[in-house]
C-alpha cells in the first residue's frame, strides 16, 4: 500500500503494530519520516515524537465521529464521487457542532 504512495517529506505517524525495521528503512528510503512508537519489548529502541503522535489520536476520533452517520458506515452509495461527497458534508456536520 505505501508502494503507492509518495513518501517524500512526509511524515507517516503509525501504530506501535507497524514499528518493524524493514518498514522503517522503506519509509526512510522513500524520502519520509515516521512517527511510530517502539513496542515495549523492542530490543533496539528509536525516537518517537510523542507530541506528535498524540495528533493521532484527533484523525481516529474523526473518523469515529463519521462512523455514527448511517449512510457512510454501510456504504449506501455505489459511485466513488458521490461517497466523498457525502463524507464532505458528513465533515461539515461534524465541524459545526
Amino acid at each position: 500500500l505505501l508502494r503507492q504512495l509518495a513518501l517524500a517529506g512526509v511524515n507517516l505517524i503509525a501504530d506501535k503494530a507497524y514499528g518493524t525495521k524493514e518498514l522503517r528503512q522503506y519509509i526512510e528510503a522513500e524520502g519520509g519520516q515516521y512517527t511510530i512508537p517502539p513496542k515495549s519489548n523492542a530490543q533496539d529502541k528509536w525516537d518517537c515524537d510523542y507530541y506528535v503522535y498524540c495528533e493521532r489520536h484527533l484523525i481516529e476520533n474523526y473518523f469515529n465521529q463519521l462512523k455514527n452517520y448511517r449512510r457512510i458506515a454501510t456504504r449506501y452509495d455505489k459511485l466513488a464521487h458521490v461517497f466523498l461527497q457525502t463524507i464532505y458534508i458528513a465533515s461539515i456536520l461534524i465541524w459545526l457542532k
